[in-house]
């Protein structure tokens, strides 16, 4: 409609909001491209400042403190003996398993929650967490296996319950609340399994095993830190190369499929990716709880974006990784908690005001 002769020009109608969201500028290299927007990014760096400040402090906090200088000298190799042992030796391999270990989860957690379209879609509440536990503990208490068994195990674990919750919830099309249901009964067999396992076990085995389930950064070293990097560093370029095709799926099945995205593909590699990241996950430091399911969430209302958002989402678990493993450390100190614990009583929190806004808005 236009103005009348002689009035002012009619406001142009404001953008839609994931218009609005989604602009930003595009990065071309080659035949690559992608969208870099203003927002995220000064989120994405403001969470990596962070992450570094807590990593800071947590190598030269604790039982024994080391100034910055000498921390620095010791990464750099020239530090002392006593300060190579604790910073080399003890703080860094377990910072790093947290920094990985919250990528992996966040990473998967967003994976997990697009393909659902749903927030509860993570993979601890669709149970392939606990499918990995479950794997992982076959090797460890029956097998008597550890290191790399441990870890194909729990990867072996996690596709099998994955491949199980798939098919019982692919009749008449992948549905997001399907899976979660089945995923959710599923999860609490699987307890059931792991639980008759602890009770098998000897009493030394059990004792560690059940340490290990609550997800903890106690004693990690370089043996654990090692393999998840390598994974994610094989894994997660190609999850980014998905990028594009998962931003369609956000739209729906239907229009991704307008738009020429072969939506069944694309969810069976995306989920095998992401059970993979999240069984390495587990393998390193245990089912870490809540992270994959506050973490993607917490990112995007940050970044206020639409999309996939794999970079906020995987800084974002980092960043909660290692505040939760800081604290487990600190507040009872000299008693040091799994991390486990902390991020447990924060995500409990959080799914309950996650569930108590979902009432709200069922009501409104």
């Amino acid at each position: 409609m236009s103005a009348p002769a002689g009035a002012p020009p009619l406001p142009a109608p404001p953008a839609p909001v994931a218009t609005r969201a989604r602009r930003g500028r595009t990065l071309r290299a080659g035949a690559l491209s992608a969208r870099v927007e203003g927002r995220s990014l000064a989120v994405c760096a403001a969470l990596v400042v962070v992450a570094a400040a807590v990593s800071a402090v947590s190598l030269t906090t604790g039982d024994y403190p080391i100034g910055v200088p000498d921390v620095l000298r010791t990464l750099a190799g020239r530090g002392e003996g006593a300060d190579e042992f604790i910073v080399l030796g003890l703080r860094l391999p377990r910072l790093v398993t947290g920094l990985l270990v919250g990528v992996a989860l966040g990473v998967a957690g967003a994976v997990f929650q697009l393909v659902t379209r749903n927030p509860l879609g993570s993979p601890d509440v669709i149970g392939f967490t606990h499918g990995a536990v479950t794997g992982a503990l076959v090797v460890m208490l029956l097998l008597g296996g550890s290191g790399a068994a441990v870890s194909g195990g729990a990867v072996a674990g996690g596709f099998a319950s994955a491949v199980l919750v798939y098919l019982l919830s692919r009749s008449g099309g992948l549905q997001g609340y399907r899976l979660i249901l089945v995923g959710i009964g599923l999860t609490a067999a699987l307890q059931a399994v792991n639980n008759y396992l602890l009770t098998r076990a000897e009493v030394e085995q059990a004792q560690a095993a059940q340490v290990w389930i609550t997800g903890s950064l106690n004693g990690r070293t370089w043996e654990q830190a090692v393999p998840l990097g390598v994974g994610l560093a094989l894994l997660l370029p190609v999850l980014l190369g998905l990028s594009r095709p998962l931003g369609m799926l956000d739209l729906g099945d239907d229009a991704a499929r307008a738009l020429g995205v072969r939506v069944d593909a694309v969810h069976l590699v995306v989920l095998a990716l992401a059970v993979t990241i999240t069984a390495l996950a587990a393998t390193a430091a245990g089912p870490v709880s809540f992270v994959a399911l506050a973490a993607p969430q917490v990112a995007r209302r940050l970044t206020g974006t639409v999309g996939p958002g794999l970079v906020a989402a995987g800084l974002t678990g980092a960043l909660l990784v290692v505040l939760s493993d800081f604290a487990a450390q600190r507040v009872f100190a000299p008693t040091q908690l799994p991390v486990g614990v902390v991020t447990g009583a924060v995500g409990g929190l959080y799914l309950a005001l996650l569930l108590l806004g979902q009432w709200r808005r069922g009501r409104g």
